[in-house]
């Protein structure tokens, strides 16, 4: 038996997160003035322009956001925060519906931020679930116009270790649309440029944090994720380090380390450490809060020893 207009529709908008605009309507078979009917009778509210929902369907935020980028037109996109939150990156706030598109024409609503450019090409978009979103090289850019830069740096370094980008894709794409003035250009040019381009990425966001404090506190720059070996043997990778005093630094979380089990397997982990002839020192979260005078002190007091 074949299904109704409405049945299509409905059928459209569960693959689309419950959204769908008046075209898709007349595609399904629904005329225009059908199509005025319900949206008078309260069977479907409008999200943004020329874009609905069925009246008793959930509006979440992905179905607000991709009606919010067919409301934004050609080449409308998912960006900033938004696209962060996307790709799942530092910076990604749910909490608005922001999007990027050539020309905004349309009033400005509650809980939408629109960025007007005019250069914005295919290369820069891709697709999450529909959703057409900034690449993961042109969300860090943007990032750096509306978050500290902080923020940028712990994005950067999740995108690298997802292997969502490369140093190499990140630079052309700078090269590309970083032109002097732009914004969040000069924070995502300044990171690159503080970075060895073989150098690995920390694993969370917090060791991107902790090094981040050590530079405050006039630190040179630890090798993140290394690993220690005593001769040949692999003997343990950790969060950061400084191989010219033998220092070894982890951080220790109390969601990965509690528990007696994980406290044995801890311990055992550092002798083999100190075994190998290296100095480990422990970071946690109220030392990088607190600005990391208790580890600086830590450390200044083990590079002594080493020395």
């Amino acid at each position: 038996m074949e299904r109704s207009a409405d049945d299509r529709l409905l059928a459209f908008a569960a693959d689309h997160h419950a959204v769908f605009r008046g075209n898709h309507a007349r595609l399904c078979g629904l005329t225009d003035r059908q199509i005025s009917g319900r949206i008078a009778l309260g069977l479907w509210h409008r999200v943004y322009e020329d874009s609905y929902i069925a009246a008793g369907a959930p509006l979440t935020w992905k179905g607000a956001l991709l009606a919010a980028c067919w409301a934004g037109g050609f080449r409308a996109a998912a960006s900033h925060r938004s696209a962060a939150a996307l790709w799942g990156l530092a910076g990604g706030r749910r909490s608005v519906v922001e999007i990027t598109c050539p020309r905004w024409r349309r009033a400005k609503q509650h809980g939408l931020v629109v960025h007007e450019t005019k250069v914005f090409e295919g290369i820069d978009i891709a697709d999450i679930e529909g959703i057409p979103v900034t690449t993961p090289e042109r969300t860090l850019l943007d990032l750096g116009a509306v978050c500290h830069e902080s923020v940028v740096e712990m994005a950067l370094d999740a995108a690298q270790h997802r292997n969502l980008v490369t140093r190499a894709s990140v630079a052309r794409t700078l090269s590309r649309l970083g032109k002097r003035g732009r914004n969040g250009a000069g924070t995502l040019r300044r990171l690159l440029a503080a970075r060895e381009p073989e150098r690995r990425s920390p694993e969370s966001e917090m060791e991107t944090m902790l090094i981040r404090c050590l530079r405050r506190n006039g630190w040179p720059e630890p090798v993140p994720q290394y690993e220690i070996r005593h001769g040949r043997v692999f003997v343990a990778r950790v969060d950061a380090a400084y191989p010219q005093w033998r220092i070894a630094i982890e951080y220790q979380s109390d969601e990965h380390h509690s528990g007696r089990r994980a406290s044995e397997r801890d311990n055992d982990r550092r002798l083999r450490i100190m075994a190998a002839g290296w100095f480990p020192v422990e970071a946690t979260l109220p030392d990088v809060r607190s600005g990391g005078a208790r580890l600086s002190a830590a450390l200044r007091a083990v590079r002594a020893k080493a020395a």
